[in-house]
């Protein structure tokens, strides 16, 4: 017993060390230039922190944002919402930060859910704005007056790459960057994070993931398959098309609930990629194209226009599988989705590909015999009819 008494207490006092480390990091934090800050605060996520001093007389802060671990081409931004909890009309500090060891900081209003972070002034005094670089650690630093009789503010914070030629792109959409945002108090210092909305998020982009990768990703390639080889063996009747048609349509209708899940995301959390966003809409509009034609345009097997739907049908169908199989892989990028689920969805198209490459190869055999044995009848018949 006293020895499990004395592990529980040594358990308990290193807990309380590193649980003290932790809060006092901020605050250990020694600025370029020997700068004092009366407050920090360490931010929940992204390894940055916040240190400030406010005035309360004036209403004018002093502020240091800092992010750790910045390597090569990146920019920081720190913003605040007088308005509002959303990102439009957001007032940003941008820190920019590029390989060749240059370094720009400047404001920017957010006033769309896919901003450019372009320079422009913000709708409460700027005093000056500024950004360092030290031993991996990228510092914005501003002095700014906040709105009247407002210390209680909504504030955000990301990160993102910089392109070669400037071009700053979007934020990962990672667990860590969809819960950097919360409400921050200049007096009293009290920062919390919003996480209901972002749990909502998050359920919603993996509800999104899971639907797109069944209907899309898998779904409609099992159809195709079933309809292509499926319909090559005569003991099966109609059974095939009776099989495609509702694997399609399964298909099709969770892919509608895919799809209105995008869109509630960019209408209520701002999430937009456009490449994601233009193929699934293009995959909404190809099947929803196959199924008006299929259910009323489509022509008798003897009409003679049914090869033009034939041909327009096997386009479409054919044209949906690779444009699917990409934005389900790029829609795992955007949620840094983990490895797992990515090389488990790579297994699935690869057994796939091998049922289609073996089923390929037994169809042709089938057809070969098949127009062998008709061969062969047709011999028998001019035989007995010269006989």
């Amino acid at each position: 017993m006293a020895l499990v008494r004395n592990a529980v207490l040594f358990v308990t006092l290193l807990t309380g060390m590193f649980v003290h480390g932790a809060a006092q990091a901020c605050s250990s934090y020694k600025f370029p230039n020997n700068v004092k800050y009366a407050a920090c605060e360490d931010l929940a996520v992204l390894e940055s922190s916040m240190h400030w001093n406010y005035e309360a007389s004036s209403g004018v802060v002093d502020v240091a944002f800092k992010k750790a671990n910045v390597n090569g081409s990146v920019w920081v931004a720190w913003a605040i919402n007088p308005t509002s909890k959303g990102m439009v009309g957001s007032q940003a500090f941008v820190g920019v930060h590029k390989s060749d060891g240059t370094i720009k900081a400047y404001t920017s209003p957010i006033t769309s859910y896919s901003p450019i972070m372009q320079e422009g002034n913000l709708t409460f005094p700027v005093y000056a704005v500024s950004s360092s670089y030290t031993h991996g650690h990228l510092i914005i630093f501003a002095t700014f007056q906040l709105p009247r009789n407002t210390t209680l503010l909504n504030h955000a914070w990301n990160h993102g790459f910089v392109s070669d030629d400037g071009t700053l792109r979007p934020h990962s959409f990672s667990l860590s960057n969809l819960h950097s945002f919360g409400t921050f108090d200049f007096v009293s210092g009290r920062v919390s994070q919003t996480s209901g909305n972002v749990n909502s998020r998050i359920t919603f982009t993996n509800v999104h993931g899971i639907l797109n990768t069944v209907s899309w990703g898998i779904l409609m390639p099992v159809g195709v398959i079933m309809a292509r080889y499926l319909k090559v063996f005569d003991g099966l009747g109609a059974t095939w098309f009776h099989l495609h048609r509702a694997c399609q349509s399964l298909a099709f209708l969770i892919g509608i609930a895919g799809f209105g899940t995008g869109l509630h995301i960019g209408n209520h959390y701002g999430l937009h990629n456009t490449p994601h966003r233009c193929v699934g809409l293009t995959l909404m509009c190809l099947a929803f194209t196959q199924v008006c034609v299929a259910l009323c345009l489509r022509p008798q097997k003897d009409h003679k226009y049914r090869i033009f739907w034939n041909i327009f049908h096997y386009i479409v169908g054919y044209a949906t599988i690779p444009l699917a199989i990409w934005n389900v892989f790029k829609g795992f990028d955007i949620l840094n989705a983990h490895n797992i689920w990515k090389e488990t969805y790579v297994g699935i198209i690869v057994s796939l590909a091998i049922i289609a490459v073996i089923l390929e190869f037994i169809t042709w055999i089938w057809i070969c015999n098949k127009k062998r044995v008709m061969k062969s009848k047709e011999h028998v018949n001019v035989g007995l009819q010269r006989a």
